[in-house]
C-alpha cells in the first residue's frame, strides 16, 4: 500500500510541477508559414477569401469527420464569418479587412485561444502565387498544456498551417485545370426583359462585381413583386483588352417589362432577340479568354459576320452563388452575329414561240391574183 501511496504522490507532484511549468510559460504565440501555390494570384485569393472553402482545405476539419461547420449568408470579404464545432472544441473566425488580391486580415477564437490572422498573396515570375499565413495571439491554459506536450505552439499550429497550405495547392490545381470549352454554334436568343446596373469595370473584377450586384438585383425584384425569369447575365457593351476595362450591365431577367422612376441606381431594359454564336465554358472564370478566342476563331472560320454594335453576353448558368467549386461553374457566352442573307430562288422564265391564230372574221379573202413562185430559202447562219 505504501508503494501505491508513493506512486500517487509522485503523480500528484508531477501534475503540480507540470501545471506550474505551464502557468509560467508565455501564453503568446506567433506562427508563420509560406508556400508557393501553382495557381494565379487572383484565383488563390478568391479561394481563401471564401470561408465556404475552408472545410475543404483546413487540416483540422479534414482530420475530424465529426466536425460541423456553420456558414451565414456572408462568407466572402469584409464581415464574412463562420464557426465550427468538433471533437477538440469549437471556434469561430471573422474577416476584418481585405485588400483585393493582396491580403486578408481575420480574427479567430478557439476555446479561449484568440489570434490575429493575416494572409498575403504575391505573384511569382512564373505566374504562381506565394501565400504567407501568419497568426499571432494568446493561448488558453488548456491549449498551453496541449502544445507543451506536443512540441510547442510553433510545431502544433505550424504543422496545421503546412498541411492546410498543401491542401490549397492540391485543390486549386485540380479545380483550375479541370475545365471544358465547347463552341455550340449559331443559335437565336429570345427577347428578355431585365433589371440592371451599368458601369465600367476592370475585366478581371467583373465576376467579383457580379457577386455584389446580383443579390441587390434579387432583393429589388423581391421587394417590388417581380419574378426572376432565368439566370443572371452580363452584357459587355465594350471589351478592351488593351486597357483591361469593359463597360458592362449586370442583369437579372424578369417576367415582364417595367418602368423605374428616375434617380434609381437600378434600371430596366429589354434584350431584343438576336442571333449569336454560343460557347459553353464549364470551369473556372480564368479560362474565359480561351473560350472567347475559340468563339472568335469559329466565327472567322465559318465566315460569319459579327454584329459590332456591342461585344458579347455571358449567362451565369451556374455561378459562385450556386457552387463553391470553380470546376463546376458553367458560363454560356453569346457573341452577336448578323443573320445570313439567304437568296430567294427566282424561277427562270421560259420563252416559247407564239403562234397567231386568226378568227374567221379576221381571215382575209383569197387573193384573185396569180400565186407567185415560192421564195428562195434563206441560208442558215452558223452563228
Amino acid at each position: 500500500m505504501k508503494i501505491l501511496k508513493y506512486l500517487f504522490l509522485l503523480l500528484l507532484l508531477t501534475l503540480v510541477a507540470l501545471t506550474v511549468f505551464v502557468a509560467t510559460q508565455k501564453g503568446i504565440f506567433s506562427i508563420e508559414r509560406s508556400k508557393v501555390i501553382n495557381s494565379p494570384r487572383a484565383t488563390v485569393y478568391n479561394y481563401v477569401n471564401d470561408f465556404r472553402n475552408y472545410e475543404d482545405f483546413e487540416s483540422w476539419s479534414l482530420e475530424d469527420p465529426s466536425m460541423r461547420m456553420t456558414f451565414p449568408n456572408k462568407t466572402i470579404g469584409n464581415g464574412a464569418s463562420y464557426s465550427w464545432e468538433g471533437v477538440e472544441g469549437k471556434g469561430s473566425a471573422i474577416t476584418l479587412k481585405t485588400k483585393d488580391g493582396e491580403s486578408i486580415q481575420q480574427k479567430m477564437k478557439f476555446d479561449g485561444t484568440e489570434a490575429d490572422v493575416n494572409w498575403t498573396f504575391k505573384d511569382t515570375l512564373t505566374g504562381k502565387t506565394v501565400v504567407t499565413w501568419k497568426a499571432k495571439g494568446t493561448m488558453s491554459f488548456l491549449f498551453k498544456i496541449y502544445t507543451a506536450l506536443n512540441g510547442g505552439s510553433d510545431n502544433v499550429i505550424g504543422t496545421i498551417y503546412e498541411k492546410s497550405l498543401a491542401n490549397i495547392d492540391k485543390n486549386l490545381d485540380y479545380e483550375t485545370k479541370t475545365f471544358t470549352v465547347k463552341v455550340n454554334g449559331v443559335v437565336k436568343k429570345t427577347e428578355t426583359p431585365y433589371i440592371k446596373q451599368t458601369f465600367t469595370s476592370e475585366i478581371s473584377k467583373v465576376n467579383k462585381n457580379a457577386r455584389v450586384v446580383i443579390p441587390k438585383l434579387i432583393h429589388f425584384s423581391q421587394t417590388n413583386g417581380l419574378h426572376n425569369n432565368g439566370k443572371p447575365f452580363i452584357i459587355y457593351h465594350t471589351y478592351d483588352i488593351t486597357t483591361g476595362l469593359a463597360k458592362i450591365s449586370i442583369c437579372l431577367p424578369i417576367n415582364k417589362e417595367i418602368s423605374i422612376s428616375a434617380g434609381s441606381d437600378i434600371l430596366a431594359g429589354k434584350l431584343n432577340s438576336f442571333e449569336a454564336v454560343k460557347t459553353t465554358l464549364t470551369g473556372d472564370y480564368s479560362h474565359t479568354n480561351e473560350a472567347i478566342v475559340k468563339t472568335r476563331a469559329f466565327i472567322n472560320n465559318e465566315k460569319i459576320v459579327p454584329e459590332l454594335g456591342w461585344s458579347h453576353l455571358e449567362i451565369l448558368t451556374v455561378s459562385k452563388l450556386d457552387v463553391k467549386s470553380p470546376s463546376k461553374l458553367v458560363t454560356e457566352i453569346y457573341f452577336p452575329t448578323k443573320p445570313k442573307v439567304v437568296p430567294v430562288p427566282v424561277e427562270a422564265p421560259v420563252y416559247r414561240p407564239q403562234t397567231q391564230t386568226q378568227t374567221p372574221a379576221q381571215q382575209k379573202p383569197a387573193a384573185t391574183t396569180t400565186t407567185p413562185p415560192p421564195a428562195k430559202e434563206e441560208e442558215q447562219s452558223e452563228f
